[in-house]
């Protein structure tokens, strides 16, 4: 069967979609993180093992998860409304300063006292070497007070949205009720509702308009293996239909992308120029093509945007972004 790349987008279409980014808004809803790095050099081994001794020089914080997919929104230029968990704790409070300093309101985190908020910190060297780390996490699903805020969160924000995002790390806050709720409020208000998914739910999102699952997770949803072309088409109709919803786009990786929309499908050569690291880079393909088909993308130009950006984002050290210029200039 003859494989077709989806078509190009003109540089005008391009640069009047990316103009309506910032006219748009988007509700995100998901597990949200703190990035931490504690930064050093090295210069000798422990005596006492044999792993490397960092003296410390700095200490960075991040946006993570659902975090940085607002982030990602953001530095696009959309208002973003974030909706997630958090605990009581130190972390929490660095969490929104982080998210304030960008311009992304913390209004929509909601505090569990019965749980840590998500937080993964790197020890690294100040060549961007990774030596460690160490994930601080309460993965347990939320209870049904903390499920019924969500709801209420997402009836009282997302009336002005143009799409709600999903993205699920499986760390609780994406539970099959909360879910259910994402997606009774956004068919009820003609929402389109587009995921960033993992596997164990992936029966969660019936009735999305779109997911957008990596090479591996495609795999396991599908008991499959994916090597060609075909094998995507094959594995992303298959989820398609096994989910019930409108689209699936399979991230690849140095292999680019696969699109099936309704049986319109095609894949996307990678667009990246060199790869530094690839952390975040789901995080800006599922907010670029959420503003691009809030912006009235089709969902083909929708993915030709993301890829682009992906390909921009995996050339920086950590969870990177883009802006409205640098994704213009690509075009």
């Amino acid at each position: 069967m003859s494989v077709e790349q989806l078509p190009e987008i003109a540089s005008a279409r391009a640069h009047e979609l990316i103009d309506k980014f910032t006219s748009r808004r988007i509700t995100v809803v998901g597990d949200v993180m703190l990035d931490r790095f504690l930064i050093g050099r090295v210069s000798r081994l422990s005596p006492e093992a044999p792993v490397p001794v960092v003296v410390f020089d700095r200490e960075e914080f991040r946006l993570g998860g659902a975090a940085n997919v607002a982030n990602n929104l953001r530095q696009l230029g959309a208002s973003v409304d974030l909706i997630g968990v958090i605990g009581n704790d130190e972390s929490g409070s660095l969490l929104k300063t982080e998210l304030a300093a960008r311009g992304i309101h913390g209004t929509g985190l909601i505090t569990d006292l019965e749980r840590r908020t998500t937080t993964k910190m790197r020890v690294v060297t100040t060549r961007n070497q990774q030596v460690a780390r160490v994930d601080f996490e309460s993965d347990h699903e939320v209870g049904a007070a903390v499920e019924q805020a969500i709801a209420s969160h997402v009836e009282m924000r997302a009336k002005s949205a143009h799409v709600i995002l999903v993205s699920d790390y499986q760390k609780g806050v994406v539970t099959r009720r909360s879910m259910a709720s994402v997606l009774a409020f956004a068919h009820a208000n003609g929402l389109p509702v587009i995921v960033d998914p993992k596997v164990p739910h992936i029966d969660y999102y019936a009735g999305a308009a779109l997911v957008t699952p990596n090479h591996l997770e495609a795999e396991s949803a599908t008991n499959s293996h994916i090597v060609t072309h075909d094998d995507a088409r094959r594995a992303a109709q298959a989820l398609r239909q096994r989910i019930g919803v409108e689209s699936v786009l399979i991230t690849r990786g140095e292999h680019g992308m696969w699109l099936d929309h309704g049986g319109a499908d095609g894949y996307l050569p990678t667009s990246a120029r060199e790869v530094a690291d690839v952390t975040g880079a789901g995080d800006t393909v599922i907010a670029t093509l959420a503003l691009g088909l809030a912006a009235g993308a089709t969902m083909a130009e929708a993915a030709r945007l993301a890829n682009e950006a992906a390909g921009l984002v995996v050339g920086r050290f950590g969870a990177a972004t883009v802006s409205p210029q640098e994704l213009k200039a690509l075009f």
